[in-house]
């Protein structure tokens, strides 16, 4: 019996029977000789032995259903998937709703069985959550697992490291030069007397005050030194660098906030982002699948492998298309054989200084043999001719080129020099000749 079949309790979701062309209900009867598409049946049509065309009544078949367990022994597949529509028709924590509208597990048994197998089971964990590694989970509490009890290095003095955390002294919880390091010295000629006048007296303690709020100051830049892991400035860094690049420019930007919002609320902050910029790039890359009309994640493996092969067979064509423009003249095509030779020897080739008297025009390309030059009419070979551009390149860019002014109904030069990354002139030549012949319109 093939248990394989549309797991929908909508009748309207499946095919009609080839026989009578009602709605199939399960069970119902796959050929396994017929097809594609799949020749399909119901019970009573299989039972009078129905025959069209290919199809005889002795042929092989399969039995479709949903009728088996998956997650669980009293759970079947069809019951999984009416839990799931009905969480998503009712909302999370309704059920008493999922009951009524599954009518055949009670509210305590939905409850119990998504939770177990939909929330808190492992296998079903997103990947997203970065929880790869036992030692975040038992720090679940803090996005960085870092400690300001953590013992910080003990560096020799006045050595590189030392510099790196600002000559802080760990024996001493102290650093060699403080913050408002000669907030002392306003302090030093002050002496409280007897025969202070009331007024003389009062500029004392208001000087004394001031000294008391810079070292306060002083104990608050500590404070958020230690609470941050600043210290360790290299054990910071390493952390830091775990995320993406986008997020490590964010992570800069916010720094200036994280004495606000504390060690672990800032942590967190940093951490969602992180998380959202994930969620982002998974929702880009699927709507990329769908763009494309991949509907499973076997043949998106198949699209991201064609694709990669793709951009490598465009950057080769890029490449030819830029050894091509020295092939007809020798001396540029010595120059490049000798820079590529510098090149793999390891040494700094050295960039040729234009001549300001003048400068020798390229001749035209010779597009004989070239492959796509069949494609092409005389306008465009001679386009090509003088651009020195390959067939295929020009035929690529021409393409991106029309879709682009199709979608948005027209084109600005500034957007075709986005699309096809060569030279600003030669996109300028190619654009004026695609608006000149009406392949284009301008915006």
């Amino acid at each position: 019996m093939e248990r394989l079949a549309s797991f929908s309790s909508d009748p309207f979701d499946k095919p009609p029977c080839r026989g009578c062309s009602s709605y199939l209900t399960e069970p119902y009867v796959k050929c396994a000789e017929c097809g594609p598409p799949p020749f399909l049946l119901c019970l009573q049509c299989f039972t009078r032995g129905f025959e069209y065309k290919k199809h005889q009544s002795d042929h092989t078949y399969e039995i479709m259903t949903s009728d088996f367990p998956v997650l669980d022994p009293n759970w079947t597949a069809q019951e999984e998937m009416s839990l799931l529509e009905a969480v998503m028709d009712c909302g999370f924590g309704n059920w008493q709703d999922v009951a009524n509208q599954m009518c055949t597990k009670s509210k305590e048994e939905c409850e119990k069985h998504y939770m177990k197998h939909f929330i808190n089971n492992p296998l079903f964990a997103s990947t997203l959550l970065n929880l790869k590694q036992a030692e975040e989970a038992q720090h679940h509490e803090t996005a960085i697992p870092f400690h300001s009890a953590d013992d910080p290095p003990r560096p020799t003095f006045d050595s590189l490291l030392s510099r790196d955390m600002a000559g802080y002294m760990p024996a001493r919880a102290d650093f060699v030069e403080e913050f408002d390091n000669y907030a002392e010295w306003d302090l030093r000629d002050i002496d409280f007397v007897e025969d202070d006048s009331d007024i003389l007296h009062a500029l004392k303690i208001a000087v004394v005050d001031i000294y008391h709020s810079r070292l306060k100051e002083r104990q608050r830049r500590k404070k958020i030194i230690r609470d941050h892991g600043l210290i360790n400035l290299r054990k910071f860094q390493i952390l830091e660098r775990r995320y993406p690049r986008e997020v490590q420019e964010l992570y800069e930007t916010m720094r200036r906030f994280a004495r606000i919002l504390g060690p672990v609320e800032h942590d967190k902050f940093i951490e969602s982002h992180a998380l959202e910029f994930e969620l982002r790039r998974e929702i880009k890359r699927l709507q990329e699948y769908r763009a494309a009309g991949i509907t499973n994640f076997c043949s998106a493996r198949t699209y991201d492998h064609l694709k990669k092969s793709r951009d490598e067979e465009r950057l080769k064509r890029t490449m030819l298309s830029e050894v091509l423009q020295y092939i007809q003249d020798s001396s540029a095509c010595q120059q490049w054989l000798s820079r590529q030779a510098d090149i793999d020897s390891g040494i700094t080739p050295t960039v040729p200084v234009p001549s300001t008297t003048g400068r020798r025009s390229a001749p035209p390309l010779n597009l004989t043999g070239l492959p796509g030059t069949e494609k092409l009419n005389e306008k465009e070979k001679e386009l090509c001719q003088m651009v020195r551009l390959v067939p295929g390149a020009y035929l690529e860019y021409k393409a991106a080129l029309v879709n682009e002014c199709n979608k948005q109904g027209g084109l600005r030069l500034a957007q075709a020099r986005a699309l096809i990354k060569i030279d600003v002139n030669k996109t300028r030549k190619i654009y004026d000749f695609l608006i000149r012949e009406g392949y284009i319109t301008k915006a």
